[in-house]
């Protein structure tokens, strides 16, 4: 529990608003689905599909791109767009020719910010040298580098195309191509021990990425992994790996400052920062979700899921812009706070208090029960200024979003 004063916080709640009335937009980001990978990892429940032997249908995936964000230009008009990314899937597998047709695209088409952070996700088996550089010729600024592990056992347990060799050599070549460059790592693998753990974030530490995401392995529902589980450890030894993870960082010099994501020198992802402070987004591309902010309220959309659909949506002639969306529905005031805190409470210094009202709609007194029962619970802080997880509401997040399900 904070020390300082907090927000005084009234047993009555304010109704809240039918439509969630925003002053102005919120920051807008872009991103950018490619659905196929070179074979499909047995954890992974992503939307991605296994290439085809004779290669992606590259040229006809790029056209539907280039519509569906046409189509979709008359709910972003006018607005910046501070961050494109750009992932998958692995959309290192675009030819580079490919990739500067896309971005050229982008560019002619959005108002981009000039310092806007331009990220592609890539796998360490997909990568060569003269392609890096001609990505970053395009206009990639940000890599994030798919590495999961250096240790080669733990690799082929995770069904990865890529051996520690090949990470370490991509991880170098990343490194010298691109100003920031982060490295995805997992842990609780199969049959993995902490001392195995501790080799891995230092030979992730001794490259020297700016950025680091370190994922716990979740064994996701219509996966592999879930269908046939293989041995991981157990709950306590899990919970020691994080704290593992969390001190070795935070003495190479890594502030943790979301749930799963550690950065040198301010270098965060401002992408998913964005994400994190619901910010909108406009998603693109096979099974992309948007959300968007409009005068209808907050809208969230999703794109046909399999690269197929959406292909013939783009093939299917002249019809309305929508084509390439399978859904689309208004958040519902009462879901708001959730989907807000959803987001806000992964960051480990929370929102300015402020921030509630102003990406939802709703005034702070609308979830005057909720937050009092999140302190009382030891799970949130709350003063004048922010709105915190406490260290308990960090190890216990989905305890302290469950509170803010409905109000």
């Amino acid at each position: 529990m904070s020390s300082r004063t907090v927000i005084p916080l009234h047993p009555q709640r304010a109704t809240a608003p039918d439509t969630p009335q925003l002053t102005s937009p919120p920051p807008l980001s872009l991103y950018i689905h490619f659905p196929w990978c070179v074979r499909k990892c047995p954890y992974c429940d992503f939307n991605s599909h296994v290439a085809h032997h004779d290669g992606i249908p590259e040229a006809a995936y790029l056209d539907a791109l280039i519509a569906d964000l046409e189509a979709a230009l008359p709910q972003v008009w006018g607005r910046r767009v501070m961050s494109v990314f750009i992932g998958g899937g692995t959309p290192s597998l675009l030819s580079a020719d490919g990739l500067d047709r896309l971005l050229v695209a982008v560019r002619m088409r959005l108002p981009l910010d000039p310092l806007a952070e331009i990220t592609l996700e890539a796998n360490p088996g997909t990568v060569e040298a003269g392609r890096f550089a001609a990505y970053r010729a395009a206009g990639v600024n940000r890599l994030s580098l798919g590495v999961q592990s250096f240790d080669d056992r733990y690799l082929h347990a995770l069904g990865r195309i890529h051996a520690g060799a090949e990470a370490r050599r991509a991880a170098e070549l990343a490194l010298t191509h691109f100003e920031t460059v982060n490295f995805d790592l997992m842990y609780a693998l199969p049959g993995q021990s902490t001392k195995h753990l501790a080799a891995d974030l230092r030979n992730a530490i001794a490259l020297g990425p700016q950025h680091l995401s370190c994922y716990h392995l979740t064994l996701e529902p219509n996966t592999p992994f879930h269908r046939d589980p293989p041995a991981v450890p157990d709950a306590d030894t899990a919970a020691d790996m994080q704290e593992l993870v969390e001190a070795t960082l935070a003495d190479a010099g890594y502030a943790h400052y979301e749930t799963s994501a550690f950065a040198r020198g301010g270098l965060r992802c401002r992408h998913n920062l964005n994400y994190w402070s619901f910010g909108d987004y406009l998603g693109i591309g096979a099974g992309a979700h948007s959300k968007l902010s409009s005068h209808e309220g907050i809208v969230r959309e999703m794109r046909h899921k399999h690269p197929g659909a959406y292909l013939a949506a783009h093939h299917g002639g002249a019809h309305h812009g929508s084509r390439f969306v399978q859904d689309r529905h208004a958040v519902g005031v009462a879901d708001l706070p959730f989907e807000f805190m959803m987001n806000a409470l992964r960051l480990t210094d929370g929102v300015p208090t402020d921030l509630f009202e102003a990406r939802t709609g709703i005034g702070l007194d609308a979830i005057t029960p909720q937050l009092l029962a999140a302190r009382q619970r030891g799970l949130l802080e709350a003063d004048r200024q922010q709105l915190r997880p406490t260290a308990r509401g960090q190890r216990f997040l989905n305890d302290l979003l469950q509170i803010f399900l409905k109000i």
